[in-house]
């Protein structure tokens, strides 16, 4: 039975918010890296880049906590319950809380094991080390605010994840700026700025969720927050996205490393398109965002024809913002390079490279906006699949393309991996809705 209706005005009006706060993330590397690179040393942009991929790869692995919290919220939210909107923020917030304490216990050995990883020269290993030995005290800050801002994006609390997201990113933009170009702490600088907006975000987000989950709320339904089945549930769903994430960070990794072996020029410019990319996926994240938290509110309520009618929507946005950054980006080329940096090796291969962005523009935004229909149904399986299978073929690109093509092969498996994803979300839809939609209990498809 039809008992909702989505209207194209009502997912802009939830979107656009949501594009607006998330795109503020990438923007925190964007920074980092544009700061850096006014210290006239690739170096600089090299450790940082390292550094960064070091903590993507502790945190993206668990961003799940994110994920799935965003996905039962949202499910919570068309069932209009309260129990299960608390159960949706507690469970993952015990786990995010014991995993960040984990990584500040083995900071060692992860540091160890990341540098042997990276085959990088002697001055980017020693930026890379000084960001991580300071940006590791924010470990269980950042897991839990991951939990804080999936549960408000599920539960569609539009305005606190714009407060949330652009207050604590602005406040590091201000910070990374003051602290680099102004007291001249180099890639110390960057790190404490962030540290100092990872604090801000957590005490931020529990103001905001205080009012929604008051704590005499909370110790109600705290009874059952261990709850045999619902553990297993979650537990299903999150293990596929540790999958997905495994995956994700596997190509992230060989791509960083690959390119830290070609020489610190190349390096510093994948930095550099790396960030772009970035950029340009969380403004479809935006998008993703949407789309999910209109799916969990429909499969909560078992509204399918609201859910197809989801679909439609978000491909018309899809379509539109697509042309929008290709224009832009076929416009202002070079100047979004120079803003990175003004050191004219590093200009030149980013101007070679570009092409390989407008190709990403191409083929990984489906992949990224169905995601989001995915994860509001907490149908995880296709998920997982997608990242395997993308991730052989990248894997199988590399070691074929590299010897032959260079940064060119390695740009290639990257594109590659891209489309695959994309392609195989878009031909599983029949699986979603079937598994989706056979009871109004959240299923890992």
């Amino acid at each position: 039975m039809h008992i909702h209706s989505i209207s194209h005005k009502a997912y802009i009006r939830l979107a656009l918010p949501f594009t607006l706060s998330t795109v503020t993330q990438p923007l925190l590397g964007a920074v980092d890296t544009a700061v850096v690179g006014r210290l006239d040393n690739p170096s600089f942009i090299g450790g940082v880049a390292i550094g960064t991929v070091i903590f993507n790869t502790l945190y993206w692995l668990f961003g799940f906590l994110r994920v799935a919290t965003s996905g039962f919220a949202a499910q919570s939210l068309g069932q209009k319950k309260l129990e299960p909107g608390v159960h949706a923020w507690l469970r993952p917030l015990i786990i995010a809380a014991g995993i960040g304490l984990l990584f500040i216990c083995c900071q060692k050995p992860i540091l160890q094991g990341a540098l042997l990883i990276y085959d990088a020269e002697p001055d980017v290993t020693v930026h890379a080390v000084r960001y991580f030995r300071i940006l590791i005290w924010g470990a269980p800050m950042v897991l839990i605010s991951y939990v804080n801002l999936g549960w408000l994006m599920g539960r569609g609390h539009v305005r606190q994840v714009m407060l949330l997201q652009i207050g604590t990113n602005m406040l590091n933009i201000l910070l990374d700026t003051l602290f680099v170009l102004y007291f001249h702490m180099g890639v110390a600088g960057v790190a404490t700025a962030t540290l100092i907006s990872q604090a801000s975000g957590l005490f931020l987000g529990i103001l905001l969720i205080s009012p929604q989950l008051p704590l005499n709320t909370i110790k109600k339904y705290s009874k059952g927050l261990l709850e045999a089945s619902a553990m297993k549930k979650l537990a299903s769903v999150n293990s596929d996205l540790l999958i997905r994430t495994v995956c994700l960070l596997t190509m992230t990794n060989i791509f960083v490393a690959r390119g830290s072996s070609m020489g610190t020029d190349i390096l510093a410019a994948n930095a550099i398109l790396f960030q772009l990319q970035y950029l340009i996926a969380y403004f479809f994240d935006g998008l993703a965002n949407a789309a999910s938290v209109f799916a969990g509110k429909f499969v909560g309520s078992g509204d399918l024809t609201a859910f197809a009618q989801t679909r439609s929507i978000a491909h018309l946005n899809l379509i539109g913002l697509v042309f929008i950054l290709v224009a832009g980006l076929l416009l202002l080329d070079l100047p979004l390079i120079r803003i990175f940096t003004n050191i004219e090796p590093v200009v030149t291969l980013c101007e070679q490279y570009l092409f390989y962005i407008l190709l990403f523009l191409l083929t990984m935004p489906l992949g990224l906006v169905y995601a989001g229909f995915y994860i509001g149904a907490t149908c995880s399986a296709p998920i997982r699949n997608s990242l395997i299978l993308s991730l052989l073929f990248f894997l199988l690109m590399e070691n074929l393309l590299i010897p032959k093509w260079g940064n060119h092969g390695l740009w290639t498996a990257f594109i590659v991996f891209c489309a695959v994803r994309s392609a195989v979300l878009y031909f599983s839809w029949h699986q979603l809705t079937r598994h989706a939609f056979k009871a109004v209990q959240p299923s890992s498809c």
